[in-house]
């Protein structure tokens, strides 16, 4: 079916590049990169150097001053390589737009040009072990010093975690008001603590910080002091719209391992996709993904116009991650006792599904959004 988005030939010239980049740097060392449970710095600098960090940054700052159908097509490809490693998108598109939006001139041109290299490697530090949906009930303290905060507490769950040079760490005051402080690495008193051991997402780091008595110079504060909560929820839909789109690319990529394998494999002398349940199994999957596509690509049109899209994205998200989950789990199905060694990428697609529905938002969290727009 014909895109709802249209891509011009300057996107589809920059959409072979990052496919070639994603084929030849990433899709070869992705199994290296799971056994060592990080990725290496070297692949973000390769990544800058083909323009393929924040390229809707504005020129000024180091970028392109692309348009975001550019982050869109990073995440599509991504995605189509199975990339679950190299978390990009959350640098490029959940990130980088705290700078951007909330940051000064003097931010900008300080911590920007190092993002768009690959020199600097950005987190988001939200989720601790007392608050995750909820951040109204973080604990993370910034006690003002007048020229500087005091920073203290610990996060969890945050990715990018052991590699992160740049945290946009979330923080609240004693009048009970969140800010957004940028914490840099070699701070002292910021502490990285393990990497954890997930089900899947294995090759990403994801991490518990720590910050005892850190100081944070005034310089680092985001925005205005006491809107961080504000900045957050006005940054989410953004996150959880990029995340629908990746998850409808890699449901297709799962569709097209599966697809491959039902017209080989053999089952009492015919091919596995011969059998009615098979077909049928596999053509409400293809409908249901063809639906979601037009409906992600509907939602990133409204975003890129400006509108407000928080129930859209909410929709999409919700949407998309459960389907990714769900057809993940019946295309494995059709593997049989293959489908559970991990050295079949179906496997691996099926652990990291999982994590879909939960980070950035739950789904039951994407309900309640949709219910209260209608009033409920």
């Amino acid at each position: 079916m014909e895109r709802v988005i249209e891509f011009t030939d300057e996107h589809n010239q920059f959409r072979e590049m990052a496919r070639k980049f994603f084929e030849t740097e990433v899709k070869p060392f992705h199994e290296d990169w799971e056994k060592a449970h990080i990725v290496p710095k070297e692949v973000w600098k390769k990544a800058g150097a083909n323009g393929l960090l924040c390229p809707d940054v504005p020129e000024e700052f180091g970028g392109s001053g692309a348009d975001f159908l550019y982050n869109i097509i990073i995440i599509e490809e991504s995605a189509k390589v199975g990339n679950s490693g190299f978390f990009i998108s959350l640098h490029n598109d959940v990130i980088a737009p705290y700078i951007t939006t909330y940051g000064n001139d003097e931010q900008k041109k300080r911590w920007l040009p190092n993002c768009i290299s690959g020199d600097s490697i950005l987190a988001v530090a939200m989720t601790e072990p007392g608050a995750g949906s909820d951040l109204k009930g973080i604990r993370t303290s910034a006690v003002d010093k007048g020229d500087h905060f005091v920073v203290n507490g610990q996060k969890t769950f945050i990715s990018n975690g052991q590699l992160a040079d740049l945290v946009v760490t979330a923080v609240k005051h004693d009048n009970g008001t969140i800010s957004l402080v940028m914490i840099e690495e070699g701070m002292k008193g910021f502490e990285r603590g393990r990497n954890l051991d997930k089900i899947g997402l294995k090759a990403q780091d994801t991490s518990e910080l720590y910050f005892n008595d850190v100081i944070v110079p005034k310089e680092n504060l985001l925005g205005k002091q006491g809107q961080g909560f504000r900045y957050l929820m006005m940054k989410l839909a953004q996150e959880r719209l990029v995340l629908a789109v990746a998850a409808v690319e890699a449901t297709r990529l799962v569709h097209n391992i599966t697809l491959k394998y039902i017209k080989e494999r053999q089952a009492f002398g015919k091919k596995i996709g011969s059998f009615q349940n098979t077909k049928f199994k596999m053509a409400e999957m293809a409908t249901e993904l063809e639906m979601a596509q037009v409906f992600c690509d509907q939602a990133v049109k409204t975003h890129m116009s400006g509108q407000n899209t928080t129930v859209e994205a909410s929709m999409a998200k919700w949407y998309a991650t459960e389907m990714q989950k769900r057809h993940t789990d019946e295309c494995l199905q059709f593997f049989g006792g293959y489908g559970y060694m991990m050295e079949y990428p179906i496997a691996r697609a099926y652990l990291d599904a999982r994590i879909q529905t939960i980070y950035a938002g739950t789904t039951e969290i994407m309900k309640e959004i949709i219910g209260r727009s209608l009033g409920l």
